[in-house]
């Protein structure tokens, strides 16, 4: 029979994203963001980030920090509906009268993502930096396998028996057995200058090296039923692959101040990612797993990101913004090309605010709302994504003249995206998949001055 293949969800971890952003990038990295999400104008210390040259208007000289911790889980779930071959009229293959439905559930956790912030700012000057888990940052598991490799395994069951022995033999006769746990991660530290150029101006130059590390482990098994003797139906497969990868991404900003408005830019270049198997196990390597075969480079660039946010004071306890991203993922390379299947970048559109309730306390809320690109050339089971849109909702407290606390939640609501095609995964035969998501974050960060 025709090898089923693994290839695609093995690369599934590198669309899975536990945190707010674009395909491959991640936003939220403080409790700040989740609690109010627009904090691309900010002047605080998570501006390490979000705004780096809005750090020439902190307020005091010296050292700045912030340590911030969340907890994400995600779940990306397929509800598929294809039809299979039933019986064979002595010429062709009979399709069944009424289509196969399942129900594959994903999950992504990510229990503990940390991220420091610190900045050092001595007169017009600010040397700043972070560490942070930009992309991934997840464990996926896939414990019923999904419809892509399910439909392949049917189709090949049915006309192998067919050839090799003239049975007939349906879904109905036989298990498969197909999972997948992966994890990936990109570990990031970022360096730069910022420097206050006059009294409302300030520019910053910097650059972020980022490490990828991921892990894949799977396999694929058919037989029949006990009852029907159990035999194996087809080779099985199995994958144990690790991947590495590393790339430096430059970073510009600027920031004004007019009055009452704040407004901070920033520009992150494209980086230029590839990623190395280190394989353990591979059943296929020369044939259906030969993408993973040891030493084989696969690319996954982080695309070049574009910031603008616009804060406004009201009254001095009321503060409200506005922000707009862009990621240009039609020009960052993925695995297979898949970026040119994209009808355009990811916009992203932001707004928060946030008030002073007493001198020690602030409430903020806001939200997000993100728009892909999507085609159904780009989305298939083991790589999807789904116009969104975010509300988020914390606290700051503020411990001391020195001291605050940032309490968040975030959570996502997902448009399910339908994908029909009449020759679901290439078996010749019609299906359907309803894909849909689901994504909740918690964090606490506490920010320190010296």
């Amino acid at each position: 029979m025709r090898k089923i293949s693994l290839v695609s969800i093995v690369m599934l971890i590198v669309s899975i994203s536990t945190f707010a952003g674009g395909i491959l990038t991640n936003t939220n990295q403080h409790a700040a963001f989740l609690r109010m999400l627009s904090r691309g104008a900010t002047t605080e210390i998570d501006a390490a980030l979000s705004n780096p040259a809005g750090l020439a208007f902190l307020p005091n000289d010296g050292f700045h920090m912030g340590l911030s911790i969340q907890s994400a889980f995600q779940t990306r779930n397929i509800d598929a509906s294809f039809f299979t071959f039933s019986g064979y009229d002595g010429t062709n293959p009979i399709v069944s009268d009424q289509p196969f439905n399942k129900y594959y559930k994903g999950k992504a956790a990510a229990p503990v993502i940390p991220s420091l912030f610190a900045a050092y700012k001595k007169g017009d000057w600010t040397i700043s930096g972070f560490f942070a888990i930009t992309a991934g940052g997840g464990k996926a598991s896939f414990d019923d396998g999904l419809p892509m490799f399910e439909s392949l395994a049917m189709a090949g069951i049915f006309q192998t028996a067919l050839k090799k022995e003239g049975k007939i033999v349906t879904p109905d006769m036989y298990n498969i057995n197909s999972a997948m746990d992966g994890k990936q991660y990109i570990y990031s530290v970022q360096l730069g200058l910022t420097y206050r150029i006059n009294e409302w101006l300030s520019a910053f130059g910097g650059g972020r090296m980022n490490y990828f590390t991921g892990g894949y482990k799977g396999f694929l098994r058919a037989n029949l039923k006990e009852a029907l003797g159990g035999a194996q139906l087809m080779d099985p497969l199995e994958l144990d692959c690790d991947q590495t990868g590393w790339g430096l991404t430059p970073v510009i900003g600027v920031d004004a101040k007019f009055g009452k408005f704040n407004i901070g830019a920033k520009y992150e270049f494209k980086t230029n990612l590839n990623i190395e198997n280190n394989t353990k196990q591979n059943t296929a390597a020369d044939g259906a797993l030969a993408a993973f075969r040891h030493g084989v480079n696969t690319p996954n660039d982080i695309p070049s990101m574009l910031s603008v946010a616009v804060a406004y004071e009201f009254i001095p306890t009321l503060r409200a913004s506005v922000e707009y991203h862009f990621y240009d993922d039609k020009k960052a390379g993925m695995a297979d090309g898949k970026q040119k299947f994209l009808t355009k970048g990811t916009n992203e559109y932001l707004a928060g605010i946030e008030w002073d309730v007493t001198k020690y306390l602030t409430l903020s809320c806001g939200g997000q709302i993100t728009d892909y690109g999507l085609s159904d050339n780009f989305q298939s089971d083991t790589s999807f994504s789904c116009d969104s849109y975010t509300l988020g909702f914390g606290a700051k407290l503020k411990l001391s003249e020195r001291a605050a606390l940032n309490v968040g939640y975030m959570w996502t609501n997902y448009d399910d995206y339908t994908k029909t095609s009449k020759n679901y995964n290439n078996i010749g035969l019609s299906g359907t998949n309803v894909y849909s998501r689901t994504n909740k974050v918690f964090g606490v960060s506490i920010d320190y001055r010296f």
